[in-house]
């Protein structure tokens, strides 16, 4: 019973928020534009992705930096293309509630840092952000890149190398639900984790070698840095470049539409 009454009060809920923050035709059907891939879907997607997009606008806090002035199409713009790992996934949105808020800066961010080397030896030296995704947030966009995941972008065709730094950042994210950021999402059995380290571990270790090697290479470089970047970068070209992830890693394409439920090619052109 309790639970029965639970699930009413959640469908309740999910309809006076659909109702309250309705996403004016015009402003979707621009977002639709500016971030092409978006479209590229079924109309049952389409519509879902929709109603998930003014639901995490109701979960999550938008707020800016650097001078930068939000407007409403540039956090429809975000929470659509947010949405989209989460499409088909159990919980949806509950990926995402470990954290509330979403920081836009105009443009890259510089951040100290400091490391220690492999024998212990600390340095430290200034990073360049394009997005940050920490444990309890807020997560960081710069809304520079953000529009070069558009049709402004450096993305002509599926067969160029993607990018996006929206999904990148919340996949690390959905990699974070578990408390650890290992580039393996929180998978419910034994053979799924074996499966998934067996796959993701043999084409980060192949992409690395060719990185090292200066041989060019489809998949971003940076995916080199280590599993954790791996996995998110690879989401990238799972949702932004389909055809070509599949062309370059078949079974990291596999294990993707497994995991997501979603199989980006049926749409993409």
């Amino acid at each position: 019973m309790l639970r029965r009454w639970q699930q009413a009060w959640r469908d309740w809920r999910r309809r006076r928020v659909l109702e309250a923050r309705a996403i004016p035709d015009e402003l979707w059907l621009e977002t639709l534009r500016g971030w092409p891939f978006l479209r590229h879907r079924s109309l049952e997607d389409l519509l879902r992705l929709r109603e998930l997009t003014s639901l995490l606008l109701d979960r999550k806090e938008f707020s800016t930096a650097g001078g930068l002035v939000l407007d409403d199409a540039m956090a429809v713009a975000v929470a659509a293309q947010a949405c989209v790992p989460v499409l088909h996934l159990p919980g949806e949105l509950d990926w995402y509630d470990g954290f509330v808020g979403i920081v836009l800066h105009p443009s890259e961010v510089v951040v100290p840092r400091q490391w220690h080397d492999e024998d212990g030896v600390v340095h430290s030296g200034d990073e360049v952000l394009a997005g940050e995704a920490i444990e309890g947030g807020p997560l960081m966009l710069s809304w520079q890149d953000v529009r070069l995941g558009g049709r402004d972008g450096r993305l002509e065709t599926d067969q160029d190398p993607a990018y996006n730094v929206v999904i990148h950042e919340f996949v690390h994210v959905i990699d974070m639900r578990d408390g650890q950021v290992d580039g393996m999402p929180a998978l419910p059995t034994r053979v799924q984790r074996e499966r998934w380290q067996a796959v993701m571990g043999e084409a980060f270790a192949r992409h690395a070698a060719e990185v090292d090697a200066d041989r060019p290479t489809w998949l971003d470089p940076y995916a080199a840095q280590g599993p954790e970047e791996f996995f998110p970068v690879a989401a990238e070209a799972f949702f932004v470049a389909p055809h070509g992830l599949a062309l370059e890693f078949p079974e990291v394409y596999a294990l993707m539409r497994d995991f997501f439920h979603q199989d980006p090619r049926l749409h993409a052109r």
